[in-house]
């Protein structure tokens, strides 16, 4: 394995590119501790180690910008932004016609969906910068803090806060497209897992001195069965055999070869968990504005705030089970469409053994699908619990490191650089990173 990353390092096309992927990272964890003008960094110091924050928008949004959120610095808003702005985008297909034209053109296609997509994490970053300000003006953001996080919080501040937590979004968005370009792997993606990945440490340590070593080494043990049992999963995929017949094309013999369609057992990667903890955190946010300053707050009020803030009770565990069933098998069927393939198969002469080509295929191919489906929407509910069962048994919080949408992104994206490592090595040395 040593030797893998040496010779890694040896070849100087794959060193320069590794080099420059690390150097973007060192640049956006810097600009995670920087503080944006007008923020008084040690009033928010202050504010965090009074620990109350946790809940709702803080364990989400902070924990994809890499603890940015709560440090209230110039890339605060971290990736969520492009993130909301992609999902919207593909979700857009089945709603505006024009958007699946772009789907089907290709390359072409492809480049004008990514400029909508860099419009829309703009607009969606002036928003999301504009609600985190108005939350830190009230002082909301960190948990009712007595000190204030913006002191001078006039106009011209607040102007400025948000406009340099806005062109932070864009500035991540355009190094991730440099690691794309230029360096080794998905570049959004390989922030999003460094962000994950660096609080890692903080939330094992946690757990360290709240609960010993006994309590930690389980908590170890029990994170690496986690992680070979969601590689096991991830990699994981049913191959549907697709045989094309022979024709003739002028006097060449075309067609005649086997090849299968590799439908995953988790299609939906991280997607519904995401879903699922932006709905459940709509009623929090409601009976947030709506927590009166001095009394008592409503009794619906009370009620929100005891079943849906923290996340260790049955009903917010119930609910957010079966919401990420349910947004599995509605973004599998917007993602993989059985009638578009079945159609594909046919124009170019394929049909799957067995089964007639046309209308019986796409049948075929959606009665496969919902049931691989049942079993990745299960999967993935079960994954996302972890975190929740540990704040209960362990007295984690709900950023628990070996669970929810941080193991899956963690293990997605590491073994997707790995694949890319391990082909430009074999271009090299016909030898891979992992024998």
């Amino acid at each position: 394995m040593l030797n893998a990353f040496a010779r890694a390092f040896r070849t100087p096309d794959l060193r320069r590119k590794l080099l420059f992927t690390l150097g973007i990272i060192v640049i956006y964890r810097l600009g995670t501790f920087i503080p944006s003008p007008g923020v008084d960094y040690g009033n928010v110091q202050q504010c965090l180690a009074l620990g109350n924050t946790q809940g709702g928008v803080y364990d989400l949004v902070n924990l994809f910008s890499g603890g940015a959120l709560l440090q209230v610095s110039i890339f605060a808003l971290g990736i969520m932004p492009y993130i909301t702005a992609s999902i919207i985008t593909q979700l857009l297909r089945v709603v505006i016609p024009r958007f699946e034209e772009l789907h089907k053109e290709g390359q072409q296609g492809q480049a004008k969906l990514t400029q909508y997509t860099r419009y829309l994490t703009i607009a969606l970053g002036l928003l999301q910068a504009t609600t985190l300000v108005s939350l830190a003006r009230s002082g909301q953001l960190l948990g009712q803090c007595p000190v204030p996080i913006i002191p001078n919080d006039t106009i011209i501040t607040v102007l400025l806060i948000i406009i340099t937590m806005t062109a932070g979004t864009g500035l991540i968005m355009w190094m991730g497209e440099l690691i794309t370009e230029k360096g080794v792997g998905n570049g959004m993606s390989l922030l999003i897992f460094i962000s994950i990945a660096a609080g890692f440490p903080t939330s094992l340590g946690q757990i360290l001195t709240t609960q010993g070593w006994t309590v930690f080494s389980g908590v170890l043990l029990l994170g690496l069965v986690i992680v070979a049992l969601v590689v096991f999963v991830e990699q994981s995929q049913r191959r549907i055999p697709v045989q094309y017949a022979k024709r003739m094309v002028g006097r060449r013999t075309m067609g005649g070869s086997s090849t299968y369609i590799p439908i995953k057992v988790n299609m939906a990667g991280v997607i519904p968990v995401i879903f699922a903890s932006s709905m459940l955190y709509l009623p929090g946010l409601i009976a947030q504005f709506n927590t009166p300053a001095q009394g008592e707050p409503p009794e619906w009020v009370q009620w929100i705030t005891n079943n849906f803030t923290t996340g260790d009770t049955p009903l917010y565990m119930a609910l957010y089970f079966a919401l990420i069933v349910f947004f599995t098998y509605f973004y599998v069927s917007i993602t993989f469409n059985p009638d578009e393939v079945s159609d594909n198969m046919k124009k170019y002469g394929g049909f799957i053994p067995g089964i007639r080509a046309g209308r019986p295929t796409a049948e075929y191919l959606q009665y496969v699908l919902s049931r691989i489906t049942l079993a990745g929407s299960l999967y993935l509910g079960l994954i996302a619990l972890i975190p929740l069962i540990a704040l209960v048994l362990v007295g984690a919080n709900a950023n628990f490191p070996f669970g929810g949408a941080a193991i899956l992104i963690i293990v997605g994206v590491g073994l997707e650089t790995v694949k890319q490592i391990d082909a430009q090595l074999q271009q090299r040395h016909y030898e891979g990173l992992l024998r």
